[in-house]
């Protein structure tokens, strides 16, 4: 796709290692594997990639296929429901192709079973009228990625033969990838925006490019064809994002606790979410900025810095 016909951030990817901002350590990682793997005329280890949402797991795969020169068999954990979905990905590879299999803690028990048993034999087992038939697997490379590791059967992980943890970027990186993604798309972009989406990126390229792209809808719409400033903060304004990037819900989480500390209960009843979603979706990232804290009785306190940003966000709401 041409940098005329792409319209959003997910149109174009990076194809090559060099393309890859931030995570140095797994770059080097995957460079030793790809070069002991042509060295060896070996195919590539099966990996397991690990990290928190909007990390680029994904986009990591598909560029250790473009580094292969091989095909890469897609597919999500959920979607793979029972045998014959799994059997049909499993047999859909040929020598020295990937099998990338995202959200894998999704996928059933029985499938994560049959999947490492697969890996050990290197051949499927299906049953038929007559009993079952065994069918050579091909020689290719499984990578699996994961939000959430410990939800992986331990005999599953323990296949594989490398482990790529992604982490959070800091907020040069982040910018750097703001960058290097609008010259992709061919969108030009003010001196400082990308900075500023760095700021309110949450460690996080996907959000940090869901914001860029907000920015760029907001400049289109007033028919301009460079992303100001101002266009971003209207784009922030109107996604209810403020200059840390807490969303509409984290501010207000942060309200109902400039009273004091509060109880997960009362916190889930005052948002009117469920408390699952409250510890599980609202208050990690408070949590990990150090705006929030826990204490033993599992009280929710704000941090000095977590006051310091509620009393700005009310005096930027007079």
């Amino acid at each position: 796709m041409t940098a005329e016909t792409a319209k959003d951030v997910q149109d174009v990817r990076p194809t090559s290692l060099s393309h890859l901002i931030g995570n140095d350590h797994v770059k080097r990682q995957v460079q030793v594997a790809l070069d002991a793997s042509f060295e060896d005329r070996v195919r590539f280890p099966d990996t397991l990639l690990t990290g928190p949402p909007g990390m680029g797991k994904s986009s990591l795969a598909h560029v250790i296929a473009e580094e292969l020169a091989t095909d890469c068999h897609e597919t999500l954990g959920q979607s793979v429901s029972g045998a014959a979905e799994l059997n049909a990905l499993l047999l859909s590879a040929k020598d020295g192709e990937l099998i990338h299999i995202d959200e894998v803690h999704e996928l059933p028990v029985e499938q994560q079973t049959a999947l490492f048993l697969c890996l050990d034999r290197r051949k499927l087992t299906v049953a038929n009228r007559t009993g079952a038939v065994s069918i050579p697997l091909a020689n290719f490379s499984l990578l699996l990625s994961t939000t959430d590791p410990h939800k992986v059967l331990q005999p599953l992980r323990d296949r594989m033969r490398l482990t790529l943890d992604l982490d959070y970027l800091i907020e040069i990186e982040l910018a750097e990838i703001v960058r290097h993604r609008s010259r992709a798309l061919g969108w030009e972009i003010a001196d400082g925006v990308a900075a500023e989406i760095a700021r309110r990126g949450r460690g996080t390229p996907r959000i940090a490019l869901r914001i860029l792209q907000s920015a760029r809808r907001v400049s289109r719409s007033e028919g301009e064809a460079v992303v100001m400033p101002d266009h971003l903060r209207l784009a922030c304004d109107l996604d209810r994002i403020d200059d840390m990037g807490l969303t509409g819900q984290e501010q207000k989480y942060l309200g109902l606790l400039g009273d004091g500390p509060t109880r997960l209960n009362v916190l889930s009843s005052c948002l009117g979410i469920p408390s699952r979603t409250v510890s599980e979706v609202v208050e990690p990232f408070l949590i990990r900025s150090g705006l929030v804290v826990k204490d033993d009785g599992g009280r929710r306190t704000l941090t000095a810095g977590g006051a310091d940003h509620l009393s700005h966000l009310r005096k930027t709401d007079v």
